[in-house]
Parts: structure tokens; sequence; C-alpha cells
């Protein structure tokens, strides 16, 4: 079995066809879904798709795009959400200084509100980084100084640096389909450093389909092409990777199994 830990099957994209997908990723092997939320104003419609299956689950948070549009004051909005049985994490949360839609202090501002609730209910932060590796390793280890939280550098694209920091303050580092780029030799590299007992697979679907299929909209289905990829990159067979990051989202996101 194989989970899909990052993916956003609350899009439009999948509306009118998102049984039909999630039907595909499991004859494809795919046994679980998180389904990550990144606007707050969405997130009922989040929930609402973890409630379709005892297969699929949801976090809560606010994406770095979003920051200036739903600003956080505390962290009780995402304790409060977090009560219920299908929200297993926060985020996904970061620092996004590639595009900047919303202004570095805002971003960093909703960053450390949702390291608070990660701290405060000792849920996973799923975390987003693009072009801010430094400033993301800086609050990551400055707050965890403060008291630990569990995580996962989710869509990993980052730099030996930043896979060191992660797994320092005991991340785990999550593979997309990115990483089956022909150009995307660096990142392999820095991946299979990684011990495989510290890996996620996700698609993050609807975006970044992995090869063969890039240039498609991404679906859960695709992240066993993703997954045979790493097989390759560490010499185990592809059971073996889904033997390994099954059980690593499990026990990362142990409210799953409650």
């Amino acid at each position: 079995m194989l989970v899909d830990s990052h993916c956003h099957l609350d899009f439009p994209d999948f509306a009118s066809e998102l049984p039909a997908v999630l039907a595909r990723a499991r004859a494809a092997g795919v046994g679980h879904f998180l389904t990550i939320c990144t606007q707050l104003s969405q997130f009922l419609g989040v929930r609402a798709v973890a409630e379709q299956g005892d297969d699929i689950h949801c976090t809560i948070g606010v994406h770095p795009h979003e920051a200036e549009k739903e600003p956080l004051s505390s962290p009780e909005v995402l304790l409060k959400a977090a009560a219920h049985r299908k929200i297993v994490g926060f985020g996904e949360t970061g620092l996004d200084f590639y595009y900047n839609h919303s202004p570095r202090d805002a971003q960093i501002a909703d960053f450390k509100i949702h390291i608070e609730a990660a701290r405060t209910a000792q849920l996973p932060l799923v975390v987003h980084t693009r072009d801010a590796e430094d400033d993301t390793i800086a609050i990551l280890q400055e707050e965890y100084a403060k008291g630990s939280f569990p995580g996962a550098i989710h869509c990993f694209t980052g730099t030996p640096k930043l896979a060191r920091a992660a797994l320092e303050l005991g991340f785990y580092i999550s593979v997309s389909g990115i990483a089956t780029f022909k150009k995307a030799q660096d990142l392999r590299a820095t991946i299979a450093e990684v011990p495989l007992d510290r890996l996620l697979v996700e698609t993050d679907a609807p975006y970044l389909a992995p090869q063969p299929v890039r240039g498609k909209r991404n679906e859960p289905a695709f992240v066993v092409h993703t997954a045979a990829m790493l097989a390759e990159l560490k010499g185990v067979t592809p059971e073996r990777v889904a033997e390994a990051t099954t059980a690593n989202f499990f026990g990362l996101f142990a409210k799953t199994k409650q």
C-alpha cells in the first residue's frame, strides 16, 4: 500500500469526478490520502472531502500565498478545528519568497502561529518552502528550541542543508513528482542521502505530475511513479518503498489511526 501524503482533493480540478479519481488511486494501490487545506475559507470543503472515506484525512491551515488575505492572530482557530477526528495536522504553511503573493512579514507571522498550534497539539506541521530556505531553517530551529513539534517538508526541492536541518529536528522529507523530472539530478542526489525511514511520497495533485505522465493533471494514482523512482534511487524494491513510506506516514500522522 502507498499513501499520498499531500494532495488537494477539494480543488475544482476534481469536483466533477472525485469518486473516479479515488477509485483509480485505490486500484493502483494507494490506500490512504491526506488532503491539504490552503485557506481557512475553504476548510469546510476540505473536511467534507475527508469525510467521504475512512482512508481520507485532512489538515487545516493557511498557505503562505494566502497569509495576507487570511492572517492569523492566534492558534486558537486551528486548535479548535483540530479537535475533529478527521484533522490530523496543520498547514500547509511556511514561506514562499519566489512568488511573494503575500508580504514576507505576513507569511512569517502565520508560519509561527501554525508552529505554535503544532507544538500545543503535538500534531504534524506541513511545511511549504520555496526560495526561503535559510529563513525557513532559522524559524524552525528557533521555534523548536521553545518546545518540540513534529512535521514534514512537503514537496521537497531543497538543498542538502535543508534536508539535514529538517532531519535534525526529527522532520520527514516528502518526495513529489518533481524528483522524477529529467533535470532533477541534484534533487535526487539529495534525496538519496535521506534515510528511507524518514521519507514520504506525495503527488501535490492536481499539480506536478511525475514522469511518465508529466504534463497531465496530476492525481493520487500517479504517486506510484514517484515511489518507483524512489525505489530505483534507493536500490530497493517498490514493495519496500511502499512499506517504509506508509509506516512513516502513519507514524507521523498517528491520529489517522484513532
